[in-house]
């Protein structure tokens, strides 16, 4: 079976001593591709060196986290902007509204989220959004900035069935990581109820990681366990869950993916 990790951050330092390992692990577990979601000017650097090592399983996002979002955002988007004349990119992400541990900068949040959706729509490229205790915050905003060529995935997906209706219906993806093998975690409804077309899988490695790994690091080579879970709710193969959330995640970040100049 083959996987596609669509959401994980191997460059973090976690990782600095036994990255090979981690890779080569999830290699051997079918994960074809593992895309990288970009924090903020720091992370730039690693990620793009994994990229040069891995070209063929790692592809890079770009964008910056909400949760790195200051009064110079401005400035950093524009650094952060500049990169596309040098590199490819396959979405701008990690991009989004996290109300979570400080809201002194949701006003910043909120307008640097806009001016990346705004640069993924000129750039033709998905987005992929954080929304940490915002989920309601970033649906209005992705709503409002629909205009018919804006598609990604609301990455972490943590809210209700009518939630991921919402989403899908403005043509997005829900991405479906460890918490859905968490005991509790309210998902299983919402994975019940939403078609498998509509779904991508991703592990947000280091953090996140699925039963029986609950509290320890996070690698993209337990997306498989992933993948069971969802396979387990809905009463399907696992292998049926592989092949969809792979041409899922084919469809969403394979249309068009090569750098525009400014």
């Amino acid at each position: 079976m083959i996987f596609t990790d669509t959401h994980t951050h191997l460059y973090d330092g976690q990782f600095d001593t036994d990255r090979e390992e981690v890779i080569a692990r999830a290699i051997s577990a079918g994960i074809t591709k593992m895309y990288l979601p970009n924090c903020d000017l720091e992370t730039v650097a690693p990620m793009m060196d994994m990229v040069r090592k891995w070209p063929s399983s790692c592809f890079p996002m770009m964008g910056l986290h909400p949760c790195y979002v200051k009064e110079n955002y401005r400035e950093v988007l524009d650094t952060l902007f500049a990169l596309f004349e040098k590199h490819t990119f396959s979405a701008i992400g990690e991009i989004g509204l996290d109300f979570h541990w400080d809201t002194t900068y949701i006003r910043e949040q909120t307008a640097a989220f806009t001016e990346q959706i705004r640069q993924a729509l000129h750039k033709q490229l998905p987005i992929v959004i954080h929304t940490r205790k915002s989920l309601e915050a970033g649906i209005q905003i992705v709503s409002e900035m629909q205009n018919g060529r804006l598609r990604g995935v609301f990455h972490c997906f943590s809210g209700t069935p009518d939630d991921a209706k919402k989403i899908t219906e403005m043509g997005f993806y829900i991405g479906v990581g460890g918490v859905a093998t968490f005991k509790n975690s309210g998902l299983d409804a919402v994975i019940k109820e939403t078609d498998l077309q509509h779904i991508l899988l991703e592990t947000d490695a280091p953090y996140l990681a699925p039963v029986p790994y609950r509290g320890k690091r996070n690698e993209s080579a337990y997306i498989p366990l992933i993948a069971q879970k969802i396979a387990d709710i809905k009463g399907i193969p696992v292998a049926a869950v592989a092949e969809q959330t792979t041409a899922n995640a084919r469809e969403l970040f394979e249309q068009k993916t090569h750098a525009v100049t400014l």
